[in-house]
């Protein structure tokens, strides 16, 4: 009897983790200049999107931060300016870290204002910020070559990690004693950014760097969120919204092109998405 109860028990439980998600948009919200993330601020109550503004490689200090409401309406179009082209962004302790083609830059939140600037000396493409408990700041490169760097809570940096293995790191993810990496994929192609292998999500264990492949190839991914019994992950090329179980990624949202660094409250269980191409944002509500 007590077999049968517990082979009851692991049938339940597969179906409640391998459920997937109902979606229902919520708002968008247009006017921004090629939005590539977004955030969450809890203890404000408010989004901050990071706006490139132009290519997404050069050094024109056209960048900003826009702040907006959780209900899709603008608070401060241009936040924070002085950037060249901002994209993945993390919040810890007061501050938000962003990744600004070569540096780190941190803001004071309560200020309102740049505090500093690391330079991350031989990076070409930094692209995704996560934080782990401990403060520390991961951001990936993307571009160029596969790594991702460390900015320690004593603010020195260093390579975490450089490998082909990564598959061209992009979207980044803390959890637990792992990050978990939405890369864009093996034999990249510079002219349509297409690659001959698509991105499969990875995980990385942080003390031994043991790089493990989760899933088969998914897509040229961008974003990638931790939700309650799984992962949403953005596919920039194809324009797609995947959720992922642990077991296999399935397609939630076809977006357009340019679908980017996504933001999921576990409150609310929104995710807020950035459309770079069309210059919007778009907030979908996950339903079981």
């Amino acid at each position: 009897m007590k077999k049968v109860v517990l082979a009851i028990g692991v049938f339940i439980t597969t179906l409640a983790v391998a459920q997937v998600p109902q979606v229902e948009k919520k708002w968008e919200l247009s006017g921004f200049n090629n939005p590539e993330s977004i955030i969450k601020d809890d203890a404000n109550n408010v989004l901050y999107v990071s706006c490139v503004n132009g290519n997404p490689a050069d050094k024109d200090n056209n960048g900003y931060i826009s702040k907006v409401s959780v209900d899709g309406k603008v608070v401060s179009q241009k936040w924070i300016e002085g950037l060249h082209a901002p994209k993945g962004m993390a919040i810890y302790k007061g501050k938000l870290y962003i990744a600004d083609i070569n540096d780190i830059v941190v803001v004071d939140i309560v200020q309102a204002k740049i505090t500093n600037r690391f330079a991350v000396e031989g990076s070409t493409f930094l692209n995704d910020i996560a934080t782990d408990q401990k403060g520390n700041v991961y951001v990936s490169n993307t571009f160029g070559f596969s790594a991702i760097y460390k900015l320690s809570k004593n603010n020195t940096i260093e390579t975490f990690l450089k490998d082909e293995q990564l598959q061209m790191p992009n979207g980044l993810c803390v959890d637990g004693d792992k990050l978990l990496i939405a890369p864009w994929g093996m034999g990249f192609d510079p002219a349509t950014y297409q690659t001959k292998t698509p991105g499969s999500l990875l995980s990385v264990n942080m003390k031994s760097k043991k790089i493990t492949v989760l899933s088969s190839p998914i897509g040229n991914l961008d974003g990638l969120e931790k939700t309650l019994h799984g992962y949403v992950i953005t596919d920039w090329l194809a324009g797609k919204l995947f959720y992922y179980n642990g077991n296999t990624a399935t397609e939630l949202i076809d977006l357009p092109q340019g679908s980017a660094d996504l933001e999921f409250d576990e409150k609310e269980r929104i995710v807020y998405i950035p459309l770079m191409n069309d210059n919007k944002i778009e907030a979908y509500k996950l339903i079981k």
